[in-house]
């Protein structure tokens, strides 16, 4: 009976998943917390319950929960406030819901978890972040060098799916250990268009090559190149791929009232995204050549992750939590690493630099419980991963402060429903930088966003 919920409700989740718009970026493009309960503790979820969401962060935290099984659904919903700026002359390309397959965008969530005496285990499927933008096809970023209106669309769509299978065990009375083994699929969406400037300078630095550069190179008043792989399609992506992930964790209880945890989540090992795709060569005097083809992104992968973390219960009613968590960037994402071959023969490829740096965060929360209710606050800080020089309009990531209010109430003894609200500050950052400012112009990006988690839990 149990592996026919089960069953049943993984059904549910990978449906609601391919019927919904999935994307958001958050800390860089990774969610801040996963789950209302670790969301509305400023992300941490390293060394407390936190229910089926804890396979995501520290599976060895299962053994935290109340013995038996337990169902949980839950949804992310984020609300994006993200506009770019030209600083040369003052206009602004507003991110907004151009197409139906973006913002305001949803995350859902599904897992099963089962404890029985020192073993617990879980499965579920749960979003782990993204980044979504759509600026249409009339603003200045698509226009290319020289002022040349293009009429393209500028836009970009990535979804992180993991499916984790998570186990854990109970050494001893203090410490508890786990681990997962995560599917990941990732799809990515793209719109992207080229100035001449930021050719010539990819091209410059040896980051543009192939037999296309010269067919570019020839055409009498070349603008710019227009790159587009993008399914108008609620998870679908215009270039996808599979890999796996996984995580190790463990829990120790210095006393009653206060646990250690720490986690270490492994990056990714996904294939190459690939999928149709259309380079559309931009020229001032015979005006757009469109080149149909196949598009790979090479060795674009999720960061590890090394989290440290502590809860401590004064008594019945508080709670206080902290994590540290060091994300490493530097080795995941270095350069973006885009091949294309035209049906017809010819190919470019072109590496984009991004650098980014490693980021450390610190995330806090308290919590208070009475009666049925329990109330929770949090906040988290991380340091800058990207890099100003290096910013792309279609890749704006860059808040990096929120704050966060939630709530759990006890419906019945066997239900639960939690909710959260996280706010992320306003961060600006400029670039005029070649080749990543946008074509011809220096940009400025002002990212803001809201969010709201909700999840319900049901213990049989």
């Amino acid at each position: 009976m149990k592996f026919s919920i089960l069953n049943k409700g993984l059904g549910v989740a990978l449906w609601i998943i391919s019927s919904t718009a999935l994307a958001a970026t958050s800390d860089v493009y990774r969610f801040v917390g996963h789950g209302p309960i670790s969301t509305g503790l400023g992300g941490a979820a390293t060394a407390f319950d936190v229910g089926a969401a804890g396979m995501m962060t520290n599976p060895a935290t299962l053994l935290l929960g109340k013995p038996g099984s337990e169902l949980y659904v839950g949804a992310d919903l984020i609300f994006a406030d993200l506009k770019i700026i030209n600083t040369a002359t003052g206009e602004t390309a507003k991110s907004n819901e151009h197409s139906n397959n973006r913002g305001p965008y949803a995350a859902p969530q599904l897992a099963y978890t089962y404890r029985d005496g020192r073993y617990a285990f879980g499965i579920g499927a749960f979003a782990r972040g993204g980044v979504g933008t759509e600026y249409g096809k009339d603003s200045f970023l698509s226009r290319a060098t020289g002022g040349l209106d293009t009429g393209l669309e500028v836009s970009s769509r990535l979804l992180t799916l993991n499916i984790p299978v998570a186990a854990s065990y109970q050494v001893t009375d203090r410490l508890a250990v786990g681990a997962s083994v995560d599917a990941v699929w990732q799809g990515l969406n793209l719109d992207l268009l080229l100035g001449a400037d930021q050719v010539g300078s990819l091209i410059g630095d040896g980051r543009a090559r192939g037999t296309l550069i010269p067919v570019l190179g020839g055409l009498p008043d070349m603008r710019g190149a227009h790159l587009s792989f993008t399914k108008d399609k609620p998870i679908a992506s215009g270039a996808d791929a599979w890999g796996w992930g996984g995580k190790l964790g463990l829990t120790y209880k210095l006393n009653q009232d206060t646990i250690l945890g720490a986690s270490y989540v492994l990056e990714t090992s996904l294939q190459d995204m690939s999928g149709n795709a259309t380079l559309t060569a931009i020229d001032g005097t015979v005006g757009q050549v469109r080149l149909p083809g196949k598009i790979y992104i090479k060795d674009f992968q999720s960061p590890a992750q090394l989290n440290l973390g502590v809860s401590h219960r004064f008594n019945d009613q508080w709670m206080v939590v902290a994590d540290v968590s060091r994300i490493f960037w530097k080795h995941a994402v270095k350069d973006i690493k885009v091949s294309f071959s035209a049906n017809d023969g010819g190919n470019i490829d072109i590496d984009l630099p991004q650098n980014y740096k490693d980021q450390t965060a610190l995330s806090l929360g308290v919590a208070y419980t009475t009666g049925k209710w329990t109330l929770r606050g949090g906040g988290r800080i991380a340091t800058q991963a990207l890099r100003s020089e290096t910013m792309l309009a279609v890749i704006p990531a860059i808040t990096n402060r929120f704050a966060s209010l939630g709530f759990g109430y006890q419906i019945s003894p066997q239900g639960s429903i939690d909710f959260a609200y996280t706010h992320s500050f306003m961060k600006k950052m400029s670039n005029n930088s070649l080749p990543s400012a946008s074509p011809s112009e220096p940009i400025r990006a002002e990212h803001a966003q809201d969010s709201v988690t909700v999840g319900f839990s049901h213990r049989f």
